[in-house]
């Protein structure tokens, strides 16, 4: 290696406590005090934390309203040999929070990006939700207006995923109300608040009564919430296609081919090309027997 060639450091990304400051791994206290410079979506929130560990490192702001341009900047101390820990307010790094253009450039630059994991407000929430975590569906925020809420929660009814959302404390009803009137009644949602704090709070009911739960007690609006809805039950399969699909396929065999006739009834009535293509060779087929 030439001795002007430049090593770039390593970007790491730092998981902190959402709430007890006490979750937060070795790995992560020993990473922050020996990186040369940590960038924090909000320094003074940050203090405390660092405080509490002795970490004593430079701290340079990251958060939505600069971060393309700052990330510029630590893209060059990144190439310049620096090791940076970027950090959020919460939880892990890039989830619903700032640091995406500063990786995805990171990466694009050759820069070696490593996580440092910890807590994670949708995963420790969805743990303890008593609702599937096989597969599950994290949406951020919800929209804040009711009618673009509505319509994507509309959008996704039909979806068997466990939905999760995350809610601040002036939404936090009116989410709930709009999930009543969206969601099926009987559907189950999991409302967890104050997620490792000392109120911490799971409330789960029908999306029907979820609402007047939640105004059962003034504290059940105060805080930070992650929101999460039971998925669809998945449709019972068909034993082919309805009697309306074959009625449509049957009329399109007098005109069309096979193929061309399955392809037409699948657009006409949804169901399953594939099968409205077997159900047009056993009738073409029952034809022959016929004549």
């Amino acid at each position: 290696m030439q001795a002007s060639e430049q090593i770039n450091g390593v970007l790491y990304l730092v998981a902190t406590p959402i709430g007890n400051l006490g979750d937060i791994s070795f790995r992560a206290v020993e990473i922050l005090k020996a990186v040369d410079l940590i960038a924090a979506e909000d320094t003074r929130h940050s203090r405390p934390l660092l405080d509490r560990y002795g970490i004593n490192r430079p701290l340079f702001a990251l958060h939505e309203h600069n971060e393309q341009q700052a990330s510029d900047r630590l893209i060059d101390r990144l190439q310049a040999g620096q090791c940076i820990a970027l950090i959020s307010d919460a939880g892990t790094p890039l989830i619903n929070d700032p640091g995406f253009p500063l990786v995805s450039r990171a990466r694009a630059a050759g820069i070696i990006v490593t996580p440092v994991p910890g807590a994670c407000a949708l995963i420790a929430a969805l743990s303890a939700s008593g609702l599937s975590a096989a597969r599950f569906a994290f949406e951020g925020f919800a929209p804040r207006t009711g009618v673009a809420r509505r319509r994507s929660f509309e959008s996704l009814v039909a979806d068997e995923r466990t939905l999760v959302f995350y809610e601040a404390s002036h939404r936090i009803r009116d989410c709930i109300a709009d999930i009543a009137v969206v969601f099926p009644a009987e559907r189950r949602v999991v409302v967890a608040r104050e997620l490792t704090k000392l109120h911490e709070s799971f409330l789960c009911a029908p999306a029907v009564d979820m609402p007047a739960l939640m105004d059962g007690a003034p504290e059940n609006s105060k805080g930070e919430f992650v929101v999460m809805i039971e998925g669809a039950k998945p449709e019972p399969a068909q034993a082919g296609p309805s009697p309306e699909a074959l009625r449509v396929l049957k009329l399109l065999l007098e005109e069309c081919s096979v193929k061309s006739a399955a392809g037409i009834a699948a657009r006409i009535t949804g169901a399953r090309r594939e099968d409205l293509y077997r159900a047009a060779l056993e009738l073409k087929r029952a034809e022959g027997d016929r004549v």
